[in-house]
């Protein structure tokens, strides 16, 4: 238990995330980091169900090395907690991504882009497992007053035995409140990703919160629906953008 605070400490001391769509939100949008800039992202991300928990910790390092172009990597460390074995922790599963913003027409508002990921296997409660494939397509649609639509989703190549790939989609909507204060909800939409696995269902609500022009707080949760029980999600950062 003592990991589990000491990590998420450590987390919320030397976190980092930015101030725009996409996190909290699971739904991504095509808005790369801007060129020659960082996003240095530090979260705290779990699903539950009663008193078993599945968690992550870890930093999303983002950088814009040309227009339109974002490279992303991901390395978090695994949590979980069993009633009858109490809290384990190990690797997590790394991954790599790069976004790429094809369209972007700033007098419509209409923007889109495409983000593959590559997920490597290495935590530990993956032995066995092969390298994952996201395919996603991302469009956003931004109107007068600070409201936002962003979705889509993709094709993720899920190989290893027992496993199926599968189709993923996501929708949400944003709204400015202040130039401060940023809610919105989202749901999304996942195939089985396994053999005898059921579909997976999210719903969320999701407040970014700017303390200052480079940091903010972010936060998000809602309940899931998969294998015939309803869970719970949650999502926690603070943001530094430079």
């Amino acid at each position: 238990m003592r990991l589990v605070c000491a990590a998420f400490a450590f987390t919320l001391l030397c976190a980092a995330f930015p101030a725009a769509a996409g996190p909290p939100y699971l739904t991504d949008d095509p808005a790369p980091t801007d060129t020659g800039h960082w996003e240095i992202y530090g979260f705290t991300a779990g699903e539950g169900h009663g008193s078993a928990l599945d968690e992550d910790l870890g930093f999303d390092l983002n950088y814009g090395p040309l227009k339109g172009v974002q490279l992303t990597a991901t390395v978090p460390l695994s949590l979980s907690h069993e009633a009858s074995e109490g809290w384990r922790a190990g690797s997590g599963d790394l991954e790599f991504g790069v976004k790429y913003r094809f369209l972007n027409d700033e007098k419509s508002g209409f923007s889109a882009a495409i983000f593959p990921r590559l997920i490597f296997p290495t935590a530990a409660h993956s032995p066995g497992e092969k390298t994952r494939v996201l395919l996603p397509l991302w469009v956003e649609k931004d109107f007068k007053g600070g409201r936002s639509l962003f979705g889509g989703g993709g094709y993720e190549v899920n190989p290893g035995v027992g496993n199926h790939n599968f189709w993923e989609g996501a929708i949400a909507l944003t709204q400015d409140v202040s130039k401060k204060l940023s809610v919105g909800l989202e749901l999304t939409r996942q195939g089985p990703d396994s053999a005898g696995g059921t579909p997976q269902t999210r719903a969320g609500i999701g407040t970014i919160v700017q303390l200052s022009e480079h940091y903010a707080l972010l936060f998000s949760g809602g309940p899931t629906w998969a294998d015939h029980q309803t869970s719970y999600r949650f999502y926690a950062a603070l943001g530094l953008n430079f």
